[in-house]
């Protein structure tokens, strides 16, 4: 019997029973903080994990699967050419619009597949920052100048953090340069164009499917948001003809597939049904095709194994310690916001590395950060703090971290987000002090 084990044991049993020895449940704050714990998983749950994490999934079977090595190799890895991988990763954002646990899946399967560590993290921090939707947002409410800063700010950000880590991790990186020197990619098993399509298939599904109300009811964005849900069957029409023709899957198992889900959309009142049963659908006709659509399926299973469980255990802290803020609920967590409006005001150092490490740990769905900012800015907050919290929350939350850390390692993670906190916090400063 080991005795370090015993005690750790014993340790654990201790902890969980003075935990619940000591529960305040007659606080107020306690009860309001469980309260925002549980509206925020249940909201997560409903928002988030079907219209979004499990797409992300299949997304990231793709890049693992269908999308060669060569091909990740030539644009991410770590000989290609620094301003095409830069490039294309920082720019990443307007295409995807995704909130900071989304993009998770993506950039720990371009990881695996062999990206340097400094495009890969110019795209994990750019995917969630440079929403384009967020972007005209920010312009319309909090100002243009706001919004011109934040654009500016998370492209330089994605660069110079994915080059700093670069730096940092030099040798590690001239390491796998010269691994990857002597891989010989295997053949394009098709032309990339179908490859394309197939992901950026999904990838529009994905967008369209979580397009948010915009803030005016006219206007380009507005109509595509009142009509996303046909868009979004249109790119699903697409995806038949991909599975079909591109991945060979029998016809009448695709068409089959594309009936339920229909009927399901027919006498569904909720859009979340006949999501469910399309990945449903998508799920059973790849398993039982075999081959390379199994191994789709089956590694979209392993991020979603690897991912989710970090998600829900950060998603359940992030409620407690910060509390609930999307749509129009606002409930307080454990630490008052009173706390943290008092805090940023001004434009001191202070101030703005605090707006900078909460936005870093506080989570945000896409576009709520807007709102939340117009009611600190009401309270008081200064402006410089605001911009940091933008540059700092969406790209960041601890869910994120907590996931980050299982694909990079907690040295990397630790120095990629003080990276960001750092960055934001020197923005803040600089913006406060003109505006």
């Amino acid at each position: 019997m080991e005795i370090s084990k015993e005690i750790k044991i014993l340790g654990g049993i201790i902890f969980f029973f003075l935990l619940a020895f000591f529960m305040p449940l007659d606080n107020l704050r306690f009860q309001e903080a469980i309260q925002a714990t549980l509206d925020l998983t249940r909201w997560y749950a409903r928002e988030h994990v079907i219209l979004c994490l499990l797409p992300a999934f299949f997304i990231a079977g793709v890049i693992s699967i269908f999308v060669s090595q060569g091909s990740v190799l030539k644009y991410f890895g770590a000989n290609a050419k620094k301003w095409l991988a830069y490039s294309v990763a920082a720019v990443s954002g307007t295409i995807l619009a995704v909130c900071s646990c989304t993009i998770l899946p993506l950039f720990s399967s371009i990881h695996k597949r062999g990206a340097g560590l400094g495009p890969a993290i110019a795209f994990l921090y750019s995917g969630p920052a440079i929403n384009i939707l967020a972007i005209i947002l920010t312009a319309n409410i909090l100002g243009f100048e706001m919004g011109l800063a934040r654009v500016i700010g998370a492209v330089v950000f994605s660069v110079v953090i994915g080059v700093a880590m670069s730096l940092i991790y030099s040798k590690e990186e001239k390491a796998k340069a010269a691994e990857q020197m002597n891989i010989i990619p295997p053949p394009e098993k098709r032309p990339i164009w179908q490859t394309s399509l197939h992901f950026f298939t999904l990838v529009l599904i994905l967008v369209f499917a979580n397009w948010g109300k915009p803030d005016a009811d006219s206007g380009i964005l507005f109509w595509i948001w009142v009509n996303k849900w046909y868009i979004t069957s249109f790119f699903g029409l697409i995806l038949v003809y991909s599975l079909i023709s591109i991945l060979k899957i029998r016809w009448w198992w695709v068409i089959s597939g594309l009936l339920l889900t229909a009927i399901s959309a027919f006498i569904s009142s909720s859009p979340l049904i006949p999501m469910i049963v399309g990945i449903a659908s998508l799920t059973i006709i790849t398993l039982f095709d075999g081959g390379e659509n199994k191994e789709w399926t089956l590694s979209s299973w392993d991020f979603t194994k690897q991912i989710m469980p970090l998600l829900a255990l950060g998603v359940i802290v992030a409620g407690f310690l910060l509390g609930s803020t999307h749509d129009n609920v606002q409930i307080a967590g454990i630490i008052p916001e009173s706390w943290i409006s008092n805090l940023v005001g001004g434009n001191s150092v202070f101030a703005n590395l605090f707006a900078s490490i909460v936005g870093a740990f506080m989570y945000f769905a896409t576009l709520t950060e807007v709102p939340i900012l117009q009611g600190l800015l009401a309270a008081g907050m200064g402006k410089g703090p605001a911009l940091a919290l933008l540059l700092a929350g969406p790209s960041l939350s601890l869910p994120n971290m907590m996931v980050i850390r299982s694909v990079i390692g907690l040295q990397k993670t630790l120095v990629y987000v003080g990276l960001v906190v750092l960055m934001a916090t020197a923005s803040g400063l600089i913006y406060g002090g003109f505006f």
